[in-house]
C-alpha cells in the first residue's frame, strides 16, 4: 500500500473535488461499495465508521487500494478511534464535529483531516487547529450563496460540504468555492454508477 503524506492526500481529495462516503449495515457491503465507487472514477473513499464492524472493512481494503486512490474513515469522533482507524490503513479522518483530540492525533501518526464544523467560527477554529480540510455539515442546513459569502471574508477556508449534497448540485458548491464535496449513496445509485460518476467529476472540473 502506497502511504501518502497529509499534503498528498489532500492534493488527491481537491485535485478530484469529490470525497465518496461509504456507509453500510455491514463491513461486506462497505468494502463492495468503496471498490465500486474506486472503480467507478472518485479516487478519494472514506468509510464511515458507523458502519458494523467498519474498521474491519477498512483493514480489507487497506490491503489493495488501488493506484492514485486514498482511503480514510468517516464518523471518527476521538482520538482512540483516530488511532484505531489509522492502525487499520486510513489516511483521512474525518469527523462530524471539532473534534481536536483527532487533529491533534492525525498530525502524531501522519494522517490528514477533514473536521466537521456547523459555522464559521467553528470552521476557523477547526483549520487554526491544523485541520487540513473543514467538513461543512450538515451543507443541507447551508446553501452555496451562504458558503460564497462566508468565504468572502474567510477565503483561507478550505471547505468540503457534507451531508445532503447530491450530483445535481456539487458543481454549485464547487462554484461557490468548496474545494470538494462529500457524496455518499448517489455515487452508487443506478444501473452505471461510472457514467454517473463521470458526469459529476466532469461538472465539478467544470466549476473551478
Amino acid at each position: 500500500m502506497l502511504i501518502m503524506n497529509p499534503a498528498e492526500t489532500v492534493r488527491l481529495v481537491t485535485d478530484s473535488g469529490v470525497v465518496g462516503i461509504v456507509r453500510s449495515d455491514s463491513a461486506e457491503r462497505a468494502v463492495e461499495l468503496a471498490r465500486q465507487i474506486w472503480a467507478a472514477g472518485v479516487p478519494a473513499v472514506e468509510v464511515a465508521l458507523t458502519t458494523p464492524n467498519g474498521l474491519d472493512a477498512i483493514a480489507e481494503l487497506a490491503a489493495d487500494v488501488p493506484s492514485g486512490c486514498l482511503l480514510g474513515a468517516g464518523t471518527v469522533l476521538d482520538a482512540a478511534t483516530a488511532r484505531s482507524a489509522v492502525s487499520a490503513g486510513a489516511r483521512l479522518l474525518v469527523t462530524p464535529t471539532l473534534a481536536e483530540d483527532v487533529i491533534e492525533t492525525a498530525g502524531r501518526y501522519g494522517a490528514a483531516t477533514v473536521i466537521g464544523t456547523a459555522t464559521p467560527t467553528e470552521m476557523l477554529r477547526a483549520q487554526t487547529l491544523g485541520a487540513d480540510l473543514v467538513k461543512v455539515f450538515p451543507a443541507s442546513q447551508w446553501t452555496p450563496k451562504t458558503l460564497s459569502d462566508v468565504l468572502q471574508a474567510l477565503p483561507q477556508l478550505r471547505c468540503v460540504p457534507t451531508g445532503g449534497v447530491s450530483a445535481a448540485d456539487a458543481a454549485d458548491w464547487i462554484g461557490a468555492g468548496a474545494v470538494a464535496v462529500g457524496i455518499g449513496s448517489a455515487l452508487t445509485k443506478g444501473p452505471d454508477p461510472a457514467a454517473a460518476v463521470a458526469a459529476l467529476l466532469s461538472a465539478v472540473r467544470s466549476a473551478r
